[in-house]
């Protein structure tokens, strides 16, 4: 029992580690930088390095207890401001999600109901082409038939405005809401009544690559959490604009990336499994596709309340 709990405190020692401090203490080191630099000095090495070894030579850093409170301010500060960028980060995430974006107040709900009709614009008219070109590959002539070239330019023109047909106003949320559009079209399934479910009958390797692909998603939205604290340090140091920038683009890619990966893991568990779960639930055989999901629905759906007649 003591070698078990050792090993967990050396795990949750090494995420804190990684997680917060490690990250929060660059962005202390950012942050006195740009404090001792300002804006007319800003990349001026000499100084920092001056400053830095004036900063060292203070009695009250030279001493054991003043090095003692200072890598113990130093710890503090930077756990806080990791916790910090993981609270910005998760406003992060539910912003490139787009889950409940139809309540988002005003006026960024407004603003989203305006993107999310330019996509769908954007989409149909490239949908549009994309099943033009299809039909002229039926043509008689070859002449008259386009080049694979343009068809699959068209596709991947309407993939990168949204998988399906855009509902959100961010691509990583159309990417999640796109695998569960799909189940819904091709094996009548709504993913969210059936996936606390199939979760507990999922085999635990597939969980814990879908657990792995849950957690890519959350620190590329913890990422962008970090740029938003580095952007307020431009206010007296220009080079943070630069860094945040930097932040916010490998943020995006990265959310781009694990979107799609833990869509197309979501939508992938739910057609392999779902026969699985139909056996637990002890439904006869039926063919993996509407039938099938049209008897797991069936199943997990909760019958409507009975009211109570007024006495």
């Amino acid at each position: 029992m003591g070698g078990l709990l050792g090993e967990l405190g050396k795990k949750l020692a090494e995420r804190w580690l990684t997680l917060l401090v490690l990250p929060g203490a660059l962005y202390l080191a950012v942050a006195t930088a740009g404090h001792t630099l300002g804006q007319s000095a800003a990349l001026d090495v000499g100084r920092l390095a001056h400053a830095i070894s004036d900063a060292a030579r203070a009695p009250q850093v030279s001493a054991v207890g003043g090095q003692v409170l200072l890598l113990a301010a130093v710890l503090a500060g930077a756990a806080v401001a990791g916790l910090a960028a993981q609270s910005a980060g998760s406003v992060v995430e539910r912003v490139a999600l787009a889950a409940g974006w139809g309540a988002w107040p005003w006026p960024f709900g407004e603003l989203a109901e305006r993107h999310v009709a330019r996509r769908q614009r954007r989409w149909d008219a490239a949908r549009a082409e994309y099943e033009a070109l299809r039909l002229r590959e039926r043509a008689p002539r070859p002449a008259d038939r386009p080049r694979p070239r343009d068809r699959h330019r068209a596709a991947h023109t309407c993939e990168r405005i949204s998988a399906e047909r855009p509902e959100r106003p961010t691509w990583s949320g159309d990417r999640i809401h796109a695998a569960a559009v799909r189940l819904d079209r091709d094996a009548y399934v709504n993913l969210l009544t059936v996936w606390p479910h199939l979760w507990l009958v999922l085999p635990e390797e597939v969980r814990g690559d879908i657990g792995r692909a849950r957690a890519a998603l959350t620190r590329a939205a913890v990422l962008g959490g970090w740029a938003l604290l580095y952007l307020p340090l431009a206010w007296w140091w220009w080079p943070a604009v630069p860094l945040a920038a930097t932040l916010v683009v490998i943020s995006a890619r990265r959310l781009r990336t694990a979107s799609d990966t833990y869509a197309t893991l979501l939508e992938a568990s739910v057609r392999l499994h779902l026969m699985d779960l139909a056996d637990k639930m002890r439904i006869e055989e039926q063919p993996m596709g509407p039938p099938l999901g049209r008897a797991v629905m069936r199943r997990l759906s909760s019958p409507a309340p009975v009211t109570e007649p007024a006495s």
